[in-house]
């Protein structure tokens, strides 16, 4: 079984392309689960329409931290974190997908994922970048692979990228349940199961580009040097701590 686990919120305008491109790759017995984070333009209405079309289709409420708020740095990073961990909690799937809400997916990208997770626990695959009107800017985002067997350098460079990753419910019950108030759900899922992981060359998703992203990927952070050092160890930390407990507990 196949859980699709997306987060969305004011996600309107792009959210039913991201959808039917994803449905037609699952089976009768997979799921697609939608958690919204309170939108408040059209998406609710639109998660409707398609849960009340497809059984397949599972739409959560999330309400957002309200602690999030007073967080200078990074808060939409926070509020994403927390959306996705409501998602992966209801997967009953024995492979997990992480999809964007504004993104697009080939249509042999689940195909080509389940195969590489046949020997291996995480999977991240490239992908190519497209603007918002859904015309080809990169075809592919990475000229190499950007993941490593070792945590420090995983850490260091952070790229793992969440809708480019996929894994299987031995690295989910690795990550779950989330530390309080994690940062990048998605670097969290890669370092705690990057030992047995693999990345695939082939761009399986057109990533959209444009200003209301939250992803790294479009552009620079304005996070200060000092504060990408400061989280980087606490984030460390954080994954020690549960390597630690996931070996105390074999």
């Amino acid at each position: 079984m196949i859980s699709v686990c997306m987060a969305t919120y004011n996600g309107a305008r792009f959210i039913r392309e991201q959808i039917d491109s994803i449905l037609p790759q699952l089976g009768t017995e997979d799921e697609l689960i939608i958690s919204d984070d309170g939108s408040t333009d059209g998406t609710l209405g639109i998660l409707a329409k398609y849960a009340a079309a497809d059984s397949r289709v599972r739409v959560l409420y999330h309400e957002k931290n309200p602690a999030y708020a007073k967080i200078k740095n990074s808060r939409n990073f926070y509020y994403a974190t927390d959306n996705f961990e409501n998602a992966l909690r209801q997967a009953k799937g024995d492979y997990i997908f992480l999809a964007d809400q504004d993104d697009v997916w080939r249509n042999d990208k689940i195909q080509k994922i389940i195969g590489e997770l046949q020997n291996f626990d995480l999977v991240m695959s490239n992908f190519s970048i497209i603007d918002e009107n859904g015309q080809m800017t990169k075809e592919k985002f990475y000229a190499n692979s950007p993941i490593s067997k070792k945590l420090i350098k995983n850490i260091i460079d952070s790229n793992f990228l969440g809708s480019a990753m996929a894994f299987n419910r031995k690295a989910l019950s690795n990550a779950l349940p989330f530390p309080k108030n994690l940062l990048c759900h998605d670097l969290w899922i890669g370092c705690l199961n990057c030992r047995n992981s693999v990345f695939v060359d082939e761009p399986l998703h057109f990533y959209r580009r444009y200003n209301s992203n939250v992803s790294t990927t479009t552009g620079k952070s304005g996070n200060s040097f000092f504060y990408k050092v400061y989280w980087r160890i606490l984030f460390f930390a954080k994954v020690k701590k549960r390597i630690l407990q996931l070996k105390g507990a074999e």
